[in-house]
């Protein structure tokens, strides 16, 4: 293996000057060489403008060093300029197009990685502004994404810490063989839209041991059509990552015009999340053959502004608009789950859409109120028909779906409030089975199983 050293082409690491240069010197260097390794030396602050990842190239961050983003949007690779496609070229946001700008940007970059214990630092606060005290969101946007590689396959991304990300963090688009391991993400909070882990379009990609802070989504797998000229999202492992997120902390959609299929998610733990495990489908792409198992969750109810309302497993499908029909969501389970926080579970087709085949076995949901915000609701974005619906919450919150299996689950209540109800609410289900169901009404008197 040969290193390559960006002080050898002129960097001075001192985070004040730009070292875009020398660095991309050096990746183009190692490119050249038939491959290599690219290495930023411990103690330095290397501040850059956007960087192109090259084939079988490693950019390898040595523990104590720091990559810095440049505040100036000017420096920044925009991806759609980059593909001499026209058919391609649709900037916009991750819904419609592909994302306008980039920090690290690779095209075609078999083979290559980001690795080591450093810190890529994306300078987020730069481009965003404060909305109100719990929701800061972007001066213009999209903003830039921090690390975005499409078309690349067997990748990797291993022990990396990044932090204050502006917009997604890690964006892999139509890769295959995709590897992203014991990373750090810690992004602020309230930062709008500064996901975690966003695979697109992407398949056989295994995210294992990583720890993600952020606002909006941790991991959120997408069929974005920006990038719909790829095929579906399938063969997805997650397992041993803790997680906290202000929206869901895994998630597949909203962006799903096409296919998820063969996803398993395991030993995870949720903890301070709006939401925990979620499939949300708007577009046309449908889901099958999901698997969660040995899960903890733990939600409480952030501001308004956020998606959610402290559901620990969602199951929605809707459609998006007038003009977009909405996928099946099918062949999904759970298994060894505890989930405690102020909401239930939600799993809420269509009357034209059913969801089909959902099991829960040895499942815990506690419901506990304990932030100040209102609970009795039940949050449904985005779709043509509905918003955030007011409903007595329940541990299971039931409406078209055809084929739940709840076995060996149990509902409880603690702290209390007005708008708690039933362990199971059900209403436009077929083949509903309860199998040694035990489960508590939130006040006396009332029963603990309501179908309609």
């Amino acid at each position: 293996m040969r290193y390559f050293y960006p002080k050898e082409y002129g960097a001075v690491g001192d985070g004040v000057h730009n070292d875009a240069a020398a660095i991309q010197a050096a990746l183009d260097a190692a490119h050249r060489n038939g491959g290599g390794t690219v290495v930023l030396e411990s103690g330095k602050i290397y501040y850059s403008d956007s960087l192109r990842l090259r084939a079988n190239v490693e950019l390898h961050l040595q523990k104590g060093a720091r990559l810095k983003a440049t505040a100036d949007i000017g420096g920044y690779i925009r991806p759609c300029e980059t593909i001499n496609d026209p058919k391609t070229a649709r900037i916009g946001n991750p819904v419609t197009g592909k994302p306008s700008f980039a920090f690290l940007y690779g095209y075609e970059a078999h083979g290559c990685s980001v690795t080591g214990e450093g810190v890529i630092d994306a300078n987020g606060h730069a481009f965003v502004e404060r909305k109100d005290r719990y929701y800061v969101t972007g001066n213009f946007y999209p903003r830039p994404t921090a690390i975005y590689v499409e078309k690349s396959n067997h990748i990797s991304f291993r022990d990396v810490t990044v932090t204050d990300a502006p917009f997604w963090t890690l964006h892999p688009a139509g890769c295959d063989d995709v590897l992203i391991s014991n990373i750090r993400i810690l992004n602020d909070l309230d930062v709008a839209n500064s996901d975690g882990i966003d695979p697109d379009h992407c398949t056989n990609v295994r995210i294992l041991g990583c720890h993600i802070e952020c606002a909006d989504d941790c991991i959120c797998l997408k069929t974005s059509n920006g990038n719909a000229e790829y095929g579906p999202c399938e063969n997805i492992l997650i397992s041993g990552c803790t997680l906290v997120s202000t929206s869901a902390a895994i998630k597949i959609g909203t962006e799903g015009v096409g296919d998820f299929r063969n996803v398993l998610v395991t030993d995870c733990i949720i903890s301070r999340s709006n939401r925990g495990l979620s499939i949300q489908i708007r577009d046309g792409g449908s889901v099958e053959n999901v698997r969660y198992s040995n899960i903890l969750i733990e939600t409480r109810r952030f501001c308004p502004d956020w998606w959610g309302t402290a559901e620990p497993i969602v199951l929605t499908t809707f459609d998006r608009d007038e003009a977009t029909r909405s996928g099946k969501i099918r062949n999904v389970s759970f298994t060894n789950i505890t989930c405690k926080g102020e909401n239930g579970v939600l799993v809420h087709g269509n009357t034209q859409n059913a969801i089909e085949d959902v099991t829960f076995e040895n499942v815990r949901v506690t419901l506990s109120k304990t932030s100040k915000w209102a609970c009795g609701l039940y949050d449904l974005r985005p779709c043509r028909e509905y918003g955030v619906e007011a409903h007595k919450n329940a541990g299971f919150f039931l409406r078209y779906a055809n084929g739940v299996t709840l076995d060996k689950v149990k509902v409880r209540f603690e702290n209390v409030c007005d708008e708690y109800a039933y362990a199971l609410d059900a209403a436009h289900c077929e083949h509903l089975e309860l199998h040694r169901f035990d489960g508590e009404a939130a006040h006396p008197g009332m029963d603990a199983v309501h179908v309609e």
